[in-house]
């Protein structure tokens, strides 16, 4: 098995998932990936397991692959658990944030900046997502960097499924609102906006009736 070969389509397959470029329920056909990426069906096949071990797709027998269309319920578990664990995060993250950790957050928020500006909805989608990676990543913690990663995906496809409008530039300045609490040292400050960015983002949602889907 090419482990740097299937990390590299998991990689970009997932990455057309989270900016949208996949739809829920959207067949994933291997001779076409294989094309594609110029690989073996084989190859193929292992990524396509790896993603659905990461429910970003569902493999169903005689039929193939497609991509994950996750329910009401799930979507609202993936939020649950988020919340749970970023505020757990966030109090980790203030017990060790240093200048450092503060400026490269800063850059983290000049980015997004820049992808709203440029209407970049690719770049924007990615970033938006990967600030909490990056607070993770900041602490030297790649089991929870790689836990967000995984449900942050999972998050990209709820909100494109149940997502009834843009909350881009309003997610950016939760974001900053939060950085400047964990700057300020006001750690309750803190929790309470990141619990209350991730419930505007579940709230934003529409359940009823959800997306039609292409399966």
């Amino acid at each position: 098995m090419d482990a740097t070969t299937t990390s590299v389509i998991v990689d970009s397959l997932t990455r057309s998932i989270v900016e949208h470029r996949l739809q829920p329920g959207e067949k994933l056909v291997e001779q076409k990936l294989a094309d594609q990426f110029g690989v073996s069906r084989t190859l193929v096949r292992q990524a396509l397991y790896r993603l659905s071990q990461n429910r970003l797709i569902r493999i169903e027998p005689a039929r193939g692959a497609f991509v994950a269309a996750p329910s009401v319920e799930e979507s609202k578990q993936v939020f649950e658990v988020r919340r749970m664990l970023e505020a757990g995060m966030t109090r980790a993250f203030m017990a060790q944030a240093s200048a450092a950790h503060f400026d490269e957050l800063q850059q983290h928020m000049a980015l997004e900046r820049a992808a709203l500006a440029k209407d970049d909805v690719a770049a924007r989608t990615e970033l938006l997502g990967n600030f909490h990676v990056r607070m993770a990543q900041l602490m030297g913690n790649t089991v929870l960097a790689h836990l967000l990663m995984d449900l942050i995906s999972r998050s990209a496809l709820i909100t494109l499924m149940y997502q009834s409008n843009n909350q881009a530039c309003h997610s950016h300045d939760e974001h900053q609102h939060i950085v400047d609490a964990i700057r300020a040292n006001n750690e309750a400050l803190a929790l309470d906006l990141m619990d209350r960015h991730l419930r505007h983002v579940e709230q934003a949602l529409t359940f009823h009736p959800p997306l039609k889907t292409t399966a």
